[in-house]
């Protein structure tokens, strides 16, 4: 039974067509008509199946437009379903169907509408209850007409199908494979061609982003330098103010010490010959300050050996020109140079030149000859402080600060110009007239502008922790010299001894001190400050300086400028029998050498080890 009324499609909601390419087969099956739905063929059943107005107007009315320029193929209004389809000649218009009907399978139900037909169809729709697409049948290809349908529709008056008088153009819809497939090549050559832009502008973005590093880069590196050189160009500008200040500072020196030069020349010795007169060397004045000629040994008469060393010895001497008595330290350059002290030798010479000080040495003046180097000082009488420390055993704690404070003292001065003295100990402690100390042998002594040095040197006894350990040290190492010193003149041994030095140096870097009950409070604490091997912690390398041990309270009471000006009297004054007496100076055996006397022709070999003497 038809239905009800015809279904009109949208044609813009009809789904994607799609194309299938056959071959033309030679000959039709006869099960052709009653498979698949035939549209605009020259069947008779489907006219008989009509009304006769129906046929009329089918045979008069009915169009369709063709798919394509190709010839149509239909059948004979025969009724033998065998037959083959014959060419219908037609052009690109509206296809006219003349004594032949369209003809459908068994079973299908077909309508037509026309304009003017009361159902207001203005379409030709086809359906089959397979939903089959109507096919045209050309030479070589079937198209589908996905967007054409044939639907039923009820007249008005009853049952039977309507047929119009008059049919619409029915619009088919194709495309061509080869367009799609060109449409994807289209897009895909896009999309290369978007990629390559895309990448050409990353590559653009990368290389402006390179050239904006190496250009920060350089920014950065040009202001790194002129950073550099401003810092140089300050470097350079302190540098010259302080040679500047110093120059002026050294200036003011020389002055000072031209007008006490003035005054201490009536001290110096003066030749008996006035023909012949020698100025001796004089100790307060630089070498370079003052044009002084040297002595030589015509100058003195050589009395007898105060003391030895490894390579020279020191002698009493008597000047021939005012009879004043000197220390002669003789030194053999062969010794020496092989003893590895050349740089040791012109130090002392060079410190002693420069330092004056209370309770210090004074050198005089010095010269050489072919094998030895001789240095004129100052004749201390009293003798060495070692030696009245073991006539007493040891000594009682304000003896033993009183020679302290004048050791401070004069550490002070020499770290306040940049000299460590490296070689504390009561052997090198000489005792004047009045009983005031008189630092001597300044062989290890040096000058550290940076107060670093790493030379191993001094007395085992004596030596501060980091001097073992091989590291850098400074002026730090006095001052634990001086705590030895201290517990030694107060217990009558030093606080670490022992007659291995390997053994020895294990004791010093321990650090355990045994202190004797005697010991006051404000000794051990004073001790115990000065002998840490923590640099840190030592008194006299702190911020304060040797103020924070003058200012301990085992000093308390100590008028530190007369101590200075010597206005202190001393605890042990030594009996002096004469301006030449030698009975505080242990005996010694004299030397067979004749200093002076060598065989006509000897040259100088090692003179220009020592240019300075």
């Amino acid at each position: 039974m038809l239905p009800a009324h015809a279904e009109i499609n949208d044609p813009g909601r009809d789904p994607q067509p799609s194309y299938q390419t056959t071959t033309r087969p030679s000959s039709y099956p006869s099960a052709y008509n009653s498979s698949r739905s035939t549209v605009l063929t020259g069947d008779s059943g489907y006219q008989d199946s009509l009304r006769p107005e129906a046929k009329a107007a089918a045979s008069s009315h009915l169009t369709a437009t063709p798919l394509n320029n190709s010839s149509l193929l239909t059948k004979d209004s025969s009724n033998n379903p065998n037959d083959l389809p014959r060419p219908i000649n037609t052009d690109l218009g509206a296809l006219s169907i003349n004594g032949s009907a369209a003809a459908t399978n068994a079973g299908h139900s077909s309508a037509l509408t026309s304009p003017n037909s009361n159902l207001g169809l203005d379409r030709l729709q086809l359906n089959s209850p397979q939903q089959h697409s109507a096919a045209f049948v050309g030479s070589t290809v079937a198209t589908a007409l996905p967007t054409t349908t044939i639907t039923t529709a009820t007249s008005t008056t009853g049952t039977e199908p309507f047929i119009p008088h008059s049919m619409q153009s029915v619009e088919m819809v194709s495309a061509d494979a080869t367009l799609t497939e060109r449409q994807q090549l289209d897009q895909q050559r896009q999309q290369l061609e978007q990629q390559k832009q895309q990448q050409y502008l990353l590559q653009q973005q990368q290389q402006q982003q390179q050239q904006q590093q190496q250009q920060q880069q350089q920014q950065q590196q040009a202001a790194l330098q002129a950073q550099q050189q401003e810092l140089l160009r300050q470097q350079q500008a302190q540098q010259q103010q302080q040679q500047q200040q110093q120059q002026q500072q050294q200036a003011a020196r020389l002055a000072q010490l031209s007008q006490q030069h003035s005054q201490i020349q009536q001290q110096q010795p003066q030749p008996q010959q006035p023909q012949q007169q020698q100025v001796p060397e004089v100790r307060h004045v630089p070498q370079q300050t003052t044009a002084r000629r040297k002595f030589n040994l015509n100058d003195f008469h050589i009395h007898r050996t105060l003391g030895t060393g490894s390579f020279g010895r020191v002698h009493l001497v008597q000047s021939r020109f005012n009879s004043r008595f000197y220390a002669m330290k003789v030194l053999k350059k062969s010794e020496v140079v092989r003893l590895k002290q050349v740089e040791h030798t012109n130090n002392e010479k060079m410190i002693l030149e420069r330092v004056e000080h209370p309770f210090l040495i004074n050198l005089w003046g010095t010269f050489q000859d072919v094998r030895n180097l001789y240095m004129v000082m100052d004749y201390v009488v009293g003798g060495e402080l070692f030696s009245v420390l073991r006539r007493s055993q040891r000594f009682p704690e304000h003896v033993a600060r009183f020679y302290t404070c004048e050791v401070l003292l004069a550490l002070e001065y020499l770290h306040s110009h940049a000299v460590i003295y490296r070689d504390l100990k009561p052997e090198n402690l000489l005792l004047d007239s009045l009983g005031h100390i008189k630092i001597t042998d300044f062989g290890f002594a040096k000058h550290v502008p940076q107060n670093i040095t790493w030379t191993l040197c001094g007395t085992p006894d004596y030596l501060a922790p980091e001097i073992i350990q091989s590291k850098g040290y400074g002026k730090a190492v006095d001052w634990w010299s001086m705590g030895v010193l201290m517990f030694e003149m107060c217990a009558g041994f030093p606080p670490f001894f022992d007659e291995d030095h390997i053994k020895l140096y294990g004791k010093i870097m321990a650090g355990k001190v045994k202190y004797p009950a005697h010991f006051q409070p404000a000794l051990k604490d004073l001790l115990k400050r000065l002998l840490t091997a923590d640099l840190t912690k030592r008194y006299g390398n702190l911020k304060g300086g040797a103020n924070d041990i003058k200012r301990h309270p085992w000093f308390e009471g100590v008028d530190w400028d007369l101590v200075y000006s010597r206005r202190i009297e001393a605890p042990y004054r030594p009996t002096i029998r004469g301006e030449g007496d030698t009975s505080n100076f242990d005996d010694y055996p004299e030397d067979a050498e004749q200093y002076g006397v060598y065989p006509d022709g000897e040259e100088d070999a090692l003179g220009t080890y020592f240019p300075g003497f």
